[in-house]
């Protein structure tokens, strides 16, 4: 029997809930919805610019999508040090900045008749910088906002977020490079993140200035590294969350080749049948706090794992047209998107907040980086790796190859790790 709540008693629970009542936090969650809006179409139009625009080869794409990963690998473990030693709230503003700059680049370079895949490629290295750097910044600084107690929660309601981002940002996006061209969409995007520096100057909240300390980055880096590698849950999470990116990246540098010209889709088609991500991502994060307490944490990840690995399985295995009819292609693509989205906040959410329930005040800024930095550092490979696979063979094998390595991945982490009997 469903409860239905009047809308009195529903505005009541809200304004109980100890989150909402924080002011920084809402302005935090308030950026972060900016972010997640703007991120969708950045995710569709930059790689429309190289595919539809500049004609990119499956090599190109999986360069792009490689260069994008790059700085996990090159700027994590130091910016764990920096995390540890500057307050983060300034650290995520200068990202954000650096992140439009070069997002106002692409509009301006194609209207100078000056756009190439190699101004991509470094425009990728900057926004994959800013993610690495304003990244860690944000996950440091919420713990500091709302404490350890209620990261779940916090985590649950950023997923909830994302959710909306995902389910209207895409067709929002699709619509807007179809009408409006790839790079006037982007330069959308950068208005949205001018809003969100002005809303990060009103947060009140001021961290405490991190103790001087004359110990060199370099011995903090090995500390951190050394932590997470004594860590058993720790370790665990890092080599799983790193084949998972191996992984995710190939995809990410394939599925728009896949969708435009395996699949047919015109970018707005494409946007609309993502859409139904963000329904996955909806669906995960009402999910993840009901299953994480009735199955324990590390099931949780685990089941959301295996959906992962069922949606990477279920991608190259769609025709161009299912059954003779190019819209059912549509719908089953939006559908695996679906699976995806949903396992990856099944995955992620309990995930971020066990490592970081785990870890002492004194080493969240390095675990956090550190971890960052060691879980994407395969990222590039597997982007270079899809692409070569692609490019010498079919954009279908590459996905066909994806696919393969994450059931493989799902069984590993299903029989030969302890995240089973993780509670908390």
């Amino acid at each position: 029997m469903h409860v239905i709540l009047h809308p009195r008693q529903l505005l009541q629970q809200i304004a109980g809930d100890g989150l909402l009542r924080n002011a920084d936090f809402r302005r935090l969650w308030l950026t972060s919805a900016l972010t997640q809006f703007g991120a969708q179409i950045t995710l569709l139009a930059l790689p429309i610019c190289a595919v539809l625009m500049l004609h990119a080869t499956p090599a190109q794409m999986g360069t792009l999508g490689a260069l994008e990963s790059l700085p996990f690998l090159l700027f994590g473990l130091p910016s764990g040090v920096l995390l540890e030693r500057c307050r983060r709230l300034p650290i995520m503003m200068c990202s954000d900045a650096m992140v439009a700059t070069a997002l106002a680049s692409v509009p301006l370079a194609w209207w100078l008749d000056a756009l190439t895949i190699h101004w991509l490629y470094a425009v990728g290295f900057v926004l994959g910088t800013g993610m690495v750097i304003g990244g860690s910044a944000e996950q440091v600084f919420l713990t500091f906002v709302v404490g350890r107690e209620r990261l779940v929660d916090a985590h649950a309601k950023f997923a909830a977020t994302e959710s909306a981002a995902r389910l209207i940002g895409p067709g929002m996006a699709g619509a807007m490079v179809q009408l409006l061209g790839a790079p006037i969409a982007i330069l959308c995007n950068v208005a949205g993140f001018m809003v969100s520096l002005a809303n990060l100057k009103r947060i009140r909240a001021r961290e405490p200035k991190p103790a001087p300390t004359d110990t060199h980055p370099l011995r903090d880096i090995r500390d951190g590294l050394a932590f997470v590698w004594q860590h058993r849950v720790l370790r665990t999470l890092a080599w799983t969350s790193g084949a998972w990116h191996f992984l995710f990246y190939g995809y990410m540098a394939l599925h728009v080749l896949f969708a435009t010209r395996v699949l047919g889709m015109t970018p707005g088609v494409m946007g609309t049948a993502q859409m139904l991500g963000g329904a996955g991502i909806l669906a995960g994060s009402v999910l993840v706090k009901p299953l994480s307490d009735r199955l324990g944490t590390g099931r949780a990840i685990l089941a959301g794992l295996c959906s992962c690995a069922l949606g990477f399985a279920l991608m190259p295995a769609i025709p161009q047209t299912l059954l003779g009819s190019a819209s059912l292609s549509t719908i089953a693509y939006a559908v695996v998107v679906f699976l995806l989205d949903c396992g990856a906040t099944l995955f992620f959410v309990p995930y971020i907040a066990l490592r970081q329930r785990v870890t002492p005040d004194a080493m969240l800024g390095r675990m956090v980086a550190t971890m960052r930095s060691l879980t994407v550092a395969s990222a590039p490979l597997g982007a270079l790796a899809a692409g070569a696979l692609a490019e010498r063979f079919s954009v279908r094998t590459g996905l066909a190859c994806v696919a393969a390595g994450a059931v493989l991945l799902a069984i590993a982490a299903v029989t030969g790790t302890r995240l089973r009997s993780v509670n908390d």
